[in-house]
């Protein structure tokens, strides 16, 4: 309510500098830092250029060259700053349209963090007749294919079109189509297609009777630079708040505290808020304004106060009426939260389940979980990622957790959210990391999972800070570990279990170093009888398999590729990308699979894995690592016949191996790859590393 308030004043305001323009066209309140003329606007980046044509005034941001409609003001430490800007709809072939697009997406990167395309606002939409379009970022590649049975162009209900969420943190993209075969649409290619990002409340909330306009709105976070003048300016204090909202970029959010309104960043700073003038502030009694907050005072006290008896009642009444007032906006907030987050659902889920003896997520209170991170203190942050931020907390148990702040959910897909957590809360395997509850009572969900203290594989294998070579003992224990988590998510739970983005990062090592594989925020739970999921794509390049990059068919063997890379990097010590090796041995999987095929497999493994492994371990788990980048799915192994040769392997080299649930391996090894002992020579003849012929070359 007091959000409310804040903007319901918020337009009798000037939020720009004292005699700088604030209007241009529809563009209305343009707030400082932004500005229009010299000497309105705190740096070049936040230039609108208010161009002038007959009858039309259009507001540019005069650094990237496109049209501003809406600009907002950080709000919390959570929500920063918003400008809403318009972007055309890319289409393939150019044919397609009148509108003869050539220029790419707006590039931010030149504002160094200042602008971002915001991951909550917006979602990516591609559509068309048989066709696939993807976004692509310097690290991320997502999509989806769409069909239609005419030639139109028309997005009625996604009933011709489709979309999915985007990557944290772009600055730049770029929209590439495909034939559903996978190739690159021709340009003499009549069949139509088209992607753009887009602000997800102007998609949702359109009614598109028409075709496709030329340009639709796209929503940019921002923010200043943490090292401005600003911030020497000494205004914070209780009226205003300046956090660093994302420290690898350099850029801060500065915002007026609850109870005032206003622009921070002018002279006047912010002002108190009368919540009494506020239609929606219901007392019982006299409203009485404070600074930053307010009090409601019952009639009877009031006659108190005029019969001027009673002093000490008073006293108690005032800071109780407030408080009474508070937790009960408060608890209606929580509950409001609770059932848009999908709490009623989620509750019908956990009561159905039959098995009193199934683990059940825990419920946690949301004032438990803001206790246990000391409010979320940034100082807690263990990492962010695209699903939202990781803190470290203490429940009053003494037991150290891990609390995961969700940054949206999508209402499309609220079901859907809420049966993954029920069956990941269900998981029990020593590899994966434990979800031990979830909270929806607050304005994101929380998702509580066990603490794992020693970082990720990625950190261990290329973190600069690392002191030690990383064994080859290791490395085969940590892949087995991997491995077998996965063979289990696949064939031994009731409802297998597609993880979707198997990467080093999303490894993690507990105290002994032994893996866990972690981050289930794109899994998918299965029926046994499907092959396959048919969803838009989203991963990580480097680990993304090029099979379901092409056919957007997401299967177990997607998820075999991706340890494949893990495996490489585990042999190598090389990461999935990089830009030191040459253009066509940037990939590492192709160039691992290059360089085995060109028998030069001992010149790019990890000095580490040449002096202490044996060459037969090496070769089979190459040989294996070879198999699952295969790029057709059908002959890579399955997850459990890898589990069961990198076991195998492991037994070369100590041979009293116990396995600690037993359970769970006569599930394993209802499936084999081959007998006891043998070097795997399979699937590609010719293709793979033979023992006999690495003996012969001694310069190895």
């Amino acid at each position: 309510m007091l959000v409310l308030a804040a903007e319901a004043e918020s337009p009798s305001q000037s939020l720009a500098l004292p005699g700088c323009q604030d209007t241009c066209g529809d563009l209305t309140n343009i707030p400082y830092p932004f500005g229009i003329g010299r000497g309105c606007f705190l740096d070049p980046l936040y230039e609108i250029d208010c161009q002038q044509t007959p009858n039309i005034s259009t507001p540019v941001l005069k650094n990237f060259g496109v049209v501003v409609l809406k600009i907002k003001l950080p709000r919390s430490s959570e929500f920063p700053g918003l400008i809403k800007v318009a972007q055309p709809i890319f289409y393939s072939p150019p044919s397609c349209t009148t509108n003869q697009q050539t220029d790419p997406p707006l590039d931010l990167t030149d504002s160094h963090g200042t602008f971002l395309y915001s991951q909550i606002q917006n979602i990516f939409v591609a559509g068309g007749c048989h066709s696939m379009a993807f976004m692509v970022s310097r690290e991320m590649v997502l999509g989806c294919n769409s069909s239609c049975d005419s030639k139109s162009l028309s997005c009625f209900n996604d009933t011709y079109c489709c979309n999915t969420t985007i990557p944290d943190g772009i600055a730049r993209y770029s929209v590439e189509f495909k034939n559903l075969d996978g190739k690159a649409i021709a340009t003499g290619d009549d069949e139509c297609s088209y992607g753009f990002l887009v602000s997800r409340r102007w998609w949702y909330n359109t009614n598109l009777s028409s075709l496709l306009p030329p340009a639709v709105p796209v929503v940019l976070e921002w923010g200043v630079d943490c090292a401005s003048l600003l911030l020497s300016r000494n205004q914070e204090g209780s009226s205003g708040t300046c956090d660093v909202f994302r420290p690898s970029h350099g850029y801060c959010l500065c915002y007026c505290s609850e109870g005032y309104s206003g622009n921070f960043h002018l002279p006047q700073g912010c002002q108190d808020i009368d919540e009494c003038k506020d239609p929606e502030i219901h007392c019982p009694g006299m409203c009485v304004n404070r600074q930053g907050s307010y009090n409601c005072i019952k009639i009877e006290t009031i006659a108190i106060i005029v019969g001027g008896t009673a002093i000490g009642a008073i006293v108690l009444l005032l800071p109780s009426s407030w408080f009474y007032n508070k937790r009960r906006r408060t608890a209606k907030l929580k509950q409001i939260f609770f059932e848009r987050n999908g709490g009623l659902l989620l509750q019908q889920c956990l009561s159905s389940i039959e098995d009193n003896h199934a683990e059940k997520g825990k419920l946690f209170a949301s004032s438990e979980l803001d206790t246990a991170t000391d409010h979320f203190n940034e100082n807690r942050i263990l990492g962010q990622g695209g699903q939202g931020t990781v803190y470290k907390g203490m429940l009053t148990d003494g037991m150290i957790i891990a609390v995961k702040k969700l940054k949206f959910v999508d209402p499309g897909q609220l079901e859907q959210f809420v049966n993954e957590i029920v069956i990941l809360s269900q998981i029990n395997h020593r590899n994966v990391v434990k979800l031990l509850g979830f909270c929806l009572e607050s304005e994101m969900p929380l998702l509580v999972y066990e603490f794992i203290p020693n970082g990720t594989l990625y950190q261990y294998l290329h973190g600069p800070a690392r002191e030690f070579p990383v064994s080859w003992e290791v490395r085969l224990r940590i892949a087995n570990e991997v491995a077998g988590a996965l063979s289990y998510l696949h064939f031994a739970v009731a409802k297998p279990v597609y993880h979707r983005d198997i990467k080093s990062s999303n490894i993690l090592l507990d105290e002994k170093y032994r893996a866990k594989v972690a981050d289930f925020g794109a899994s998918r739970a299965i029926t046994i009888d499907q092959t396959h999921l048919t969803t838009m794509v989203r991963g990580t390049f480097g680990y993304l398999d090029p099979e379901y990059y092409q056919t957007s068919q997401f299967t177990d063997k997607s998820d075999v590729y991706s340890f494949g890379v893990v495996l490489v990097e585990l042999l190598t010590g090389e990461k999935p990308i990089s830009q030191l090796r040459v253009e066509e041995g940037r990939n590492l999987a192709s160039y691992f699979v290059i360089s085995m095929e060109e028998n030069r497999l001992f010149d790019v493994l990890d000095k580490e894995v040449l002096d202490h492994g044996e060459k037969e371990e090496i070769i089979a788990v190459s040989n294996l690592a070879k198999r699952c980048l295969n790029p057709n799915g059908r002959y890579r192994p399955t997850m459990k016949e890898v589990a069961m040769e990198l076991e195998r392997v492991q037994s070369l080299r100590n041979p009293t191996i116990v396995w600690q649930n037993e359970e769970e391996i006569d599930h394993v090894r209802t499936g084999s790859i081959h007998a006891p002992g043998a070097i795997p020579m399979l699937m590609q003849s010719g293709a793979e590393v033979e023992l006999t012929s690495m003996e012969e070359d001694q310069s190895l």
